[in-house]
């Protein structure tokens, strides 16, 4: 969509908090049960068709519900970005059609009923009509949403002479007058002129209180959720506005405008607003839709309805008609030959109507992307757009409406205005408008067959992002080593398993590889082979200048007190004797001489035993531009799980210490407090002491060792797939639990990500190595790339989805999207959030974008086809099921699915 300015009336924001009500739910609720029968009191001679009336007043209920969500999204206009503004506007676009489409289905019903010559066909039809009168949740503004069904029925019964028929229709036109008294209400509302109503008609008008709507409003909706229930997240677009492809009306002379009609052609309103051009002789564009005009068969040809006999007579009296797709779906979402068929099809249907059709094509909604634009170039057509919006689809008040072209006139000078012709706002507006523009001296413009005016091109402005930065390590060694099976200490319960655990997140995810990692357990963790562990690296010159070693040590630490001196501290290796371990064990002191020999540019201790008192360095993390210089130097960086003779607990979530667990989901990304998709040794420290603190007994502590240069030992976060389908495994309650204590104490140290071009430095207060208090102070790096935000983002989701806080997880995934639009994974993983939330519509919505997005993208299909078995679809779901298999034959689903195929 072009540039787009939408301006509202004080008004029509009061207007859209009326239309929010108490018994509104999100749009997963069950339709059937919103409405309950039995609660609405009537008088009928016969009980009413239930199995009619029930699907009538659902549908009622969810055409209301569309209409509130449209003022919802649309009320606080003015506090967003123009961008914010398109994205509303569409996404409002949605849900009136949507709305069309329900209207449609009902119309379908009402006949079905009229025609089955049921004896209580008029008393079910007088309870519907009780709905829209009198329940009692309805305010005045939401039975405008009614108006047009209204209409439809009154049109279907109109042929009708029994008796009940014309007393219905009576009551129908009284509720009509009612609501056009309802809009002469609203209108008063502008200019605050209070008046009191007492009309003795079936819907019995009442005033209602702004401040309950405005708190119910807050409460009961947001913009963003609303946005996501429809698939659309939105992202910083691909400016293709004001290229030859394409014009707004930007581009138009000093006070000249297009008008311009959507939607149609209606069986009633096209021709109302054709004469009421006529009336003033101003030439106009329609834009119609190709189903709308009839059918194609089977072999391709076009089948034309009644309706393209008013789409006909429009071309035959001068007016432009052009091509709004064949079935108004979202185009940006479609490539290839949905797309070349949304466009082709329309214009079959319309060459079949009149060969004379313009060669103009809106998008609908406004949303094109490149492959469309370049789609229209290829056949001919020009894209229209506009850069006025009457938001007539939205604004059940016609006054309102007009208020709203004339002040974006005012301001705009110039362009192409919107309306539709598919409802009686634009009927009734348009005189006013017409009769205020030809009176300030503004003329109209036409389509004469080559364009409307001048069109000034544009290059294609495409957002570029930095890369990022990368780790200067060249080769990466660790040494991990847990022990449980002591042969004379006490024995521990979970040291073995985090050693296996660390050893698998360095090779799996932080790319250490297996060949240079080694793992030594239990009975293999002897003081001999750790010691030729650490000298067998040394040997041969194997670890150089620019590498890094990583050493993890899970098991018992100890302090010997001497009578004069320091305290010495010890690890504990699986052969020691606790009688004479200062000669057994391995000193801090012994391992502190060690880093110092090794050629490796950085170091990272990390023990998960007690101990304390090392020698450390006073040296402060370097800070600002300068930390590419300290990432240069040397570092020999400590992390203990706790202090001197403090306990430290062996048992924790998943067959974990507390310390281990900690850290391993520190290194899984919570760590990278800045963002940049690296962790330093400083930030998993700023993340692992305060959460461990806060959850168990012990204190860890950190500090830089005797020869550090103030360096840094960096982690590359792994770039995960992360793909969710129903074979991912979620936590248990014991590690969601841990997991959201530590969640919340990282929350105040800033664990809230850093976006681009931050510049406010965070610190973290921990214990040293001597156990005083340090304050590390966290980075936040230079500008990142989109791709990388969007990756974390994701991998955010994935951590939240497995600790089951879907809400949260959804919000990561759409800002994964926001930053990325083409992200299939995350795309994927919305939708697999909404289906384990039992949001089913939503759910295929998100899933049918990624396969938009990435037709290869088997997971989603696999996932679709769980979406359909749970809705019943069993055709539906076979389908999605056989294309995954197609796709992923030997995949990790596919016993699974070809079991699920045998049972459908």
């Amino acid at each position: 969509m072009g540039n787009q300015t939408t301006l509202f009336s004080s008004f029509f924001l009061q207007l859209c908090i009326f239309l929010t009500l108490v018994a509104c739910k999100r749009q997963s609720t069950p339709i059937e049960s919103a409405v309950p029968i039995a609660a609405i009191s009537v008088n009928v001679k016969h009980p009413p068709d239930t199995q009619h009336l029930k699907p009538l007043l659902a549908s009622l209920h969810q055409q209301l519900e569309n209409y509130r969500r449209i003022m919802v999204l649309l009320t606080d206009d003015d506090v967003h970005t123009s961008r914010e503004r398109v994205t509303s506007t569409q996404v409002g676009q949605m849900l009136f059609n949507e709305g069309l489409n329900q209207r449609a289905a009902f119309s379908k019903r009402i006949d079905t009923l009229l025609t089955s010559g049921a004896v209580n066909r008029f008393d079910t039809l007088t309870i519907m009509l009780d709905y829209i009168e009198s329940a009692p949740e309805l305010y005045d503004a939401d039975r405008l949403a009614f108006r047009e069904t209204l209409n439809d029925l009154d049109a279907r019964i109109s042929h009708d002479s029994a008796l009940p028929a014309i007393k219905l229709r009576q009551r129908i036109h009284e509720d009509l007058d009612a609501l056009t008294q309802i809009e002469h209400t609203y209108n008063q509302e502008i200019t605050r002129i209070s008046n009191s109503f007492d009309h003795n008609r079936g819907i019995v008008l009442k005033r209602e209180k702004w401040d309950d709507y405005m708190a119910y409003l807050r409460r009961s909706y947001t913009r963003k959720m609303i946005l996501r229930d429809y698939a659309v997240i939105e992202a910083d677009p691909i400016s293709i506005e004001g290229s030859e492809l394409e014009v707004f009306g930007n581009e138009l002379p000093f006070k000249t405008l297009v008008l311009t009609f959507d939607d149609g052609p209606h069986r009633v309103y096209t021709n109302e607003i054709k004469a009421i051009l006529q009336r003033y002789a101003v030439p106009a564009v329609f834009f119609e839709v190709g189903r709308n005009l009839g059918r194609l068969d089977r072999a391709g040809k076009p089948r034309l309805g009644p309706l393209s006999k008013i789409s006909h007579e429009l071309m035959e009296q001068g007016y432009a008609v052009g091509n709004h797709s064949m079935t108004h779906d979202l185009l940006s979402k479609l490539s290839g030959t949905a797309l070349r068929r949304e466009v082709m099809d329309a214009d079959t249907m319309l060459r079949a109507v009149d060969e004379r059709r313009a060669p103009l094509f809106r998008f609908p909604y406004g949303a094109r992307n490149a492959e469309g634009l370049r789609l229209l170039a290829e056949i001919g057509l020009k894209s229209v757009g506009w850069n006025i919006d009457s938001l007539d689809w939205a604004d059940p008040v016609p006054n309102s409406v007009v208020r709203r072209v004339l002040a974006q006139v005012a301001k705009k000078q110039r362009g192409i205005i919107l309306f539709h012709d598919i409802h009686d706002r634009a009927v009734k507006a348009l005189p006013q408008i017409l009769d205020q523009l030809i009176a300030d001296g503004y003329q109209f413009a036409g389509w004469d067959g080559h364009g409307f005016s001048v069109n000034h091109s544009q290059a294609i402005k495409v957002d570029t992002d930095d890369t990022g930065r990368g780790t200067t390590a060249i080769h990466s060694w660790a040494t991990v080593i847990g022990v449980d099976d002591y042969i004379k200490w006490p024995k521990l319960k979970y040291a073995a398993n985090d050693a296996d655990a660390i050893a698998n997140t360095l090779i799996e995810s932080l790319g250490f590889p297996s060949s240079q990692v080694i793992l030594l357990k239990n009975r293999e963790a002897t003081r001999d082979k750790i010691l030729a562990a650490f000298n067998g690296q040394l040997a041969n010159g194997r670890i150089q200048k620019n590498d890094r070693l990583f050493v993890f040590f899970a098991g018992h630490g100890a302090t010997r007190r001497p009578s004069f001196g320091p305290n010495l501290n010890y690890i504990i290796p699986a052969d020691s004797n606790p009688a004479n371990f200062a000669d057994d064990a391995i000193s801090m002191t012994e391992i502190q001489n060690i880093a110092k020999n090794f050629e490796a540019k950085n170091v990272l201790f990390v023990i998960d035993a007690c101990y304390s008192g090392l020698d450390f360095t006073h040296g402060e993390t370097e800070t600002g531009a300068r930390w590419r210089t300290s990432n240069n130097r040397m570092s020999r960086q400590m992390l203990t799980a706790g202090a001197a003779d403090q306990p430290v607990t062996d048992r924790g979530p998943n067959g974990h210490s507390v310390f281990t667990w900690v850290l391993l989901q520190a290194l899984s990304g919570r760590a990278d407090f800045n963002d940049d998709g690296l962790i330093t040794g400083t930030e998993l420290a700023a993340y692992v002491v305060p959460a461990v603190s806060a959850v168990s007994a012990q204190t860890p502590t950190f500090g830089n060792l005797a020869g550090s240069q103030g360096g840094e030992f960096v982690f590359e976060i792994p770039r995960r797939e992360g793909v969710l389908t129903s074979q991912t495994a979620q936590l248990l309650v014991d590690k969601i639990t841990l997991n959201r204590r530590v969640g919340s104490t990282n929350s105040t140290l800033g664990a809230k990500q850093v976006r681009q071009n931050a510049t406010v430095l965070r610190s973290a207060t921990v214990k040293n190595l001597q156990a005083s208090e340090a304050t590390l102070s966290l980075l936040p790096t230079g500008k990142l790339s989109k791709r990388q935000l969007a990756q974390r983002a994701n991998d955010l989701g994935l951590q939240l989805y497995k600790e089951k806080r879907y809400m949260e997880a959804a919000d990561k995934f759409s800002e994964a999207l926001e930053l990325r639009p083409n992200f299939a994974l995350a795309a994927n993983n919305l939708g697999f959030v909404y289906f384990r939330q039992g949001q089913y519509a939503q759910a295929v919505r998100w899933l049918e974008n990624t396969l938009k997005i990435d037709p290869s993208r088997a997971v989603a299909q696999l996932n679709l086809g769980d979406v359909y078995l749970r809705l019943n679809n069993k055709d539906k779901a076979r389908k999605a099921y056989t294309i995954y298999l197609d796709l992923q034959p030997q995949g990790s689903g596919a016993k699974q699915v070809r079991m699920k195929l045998t049972k459908l």
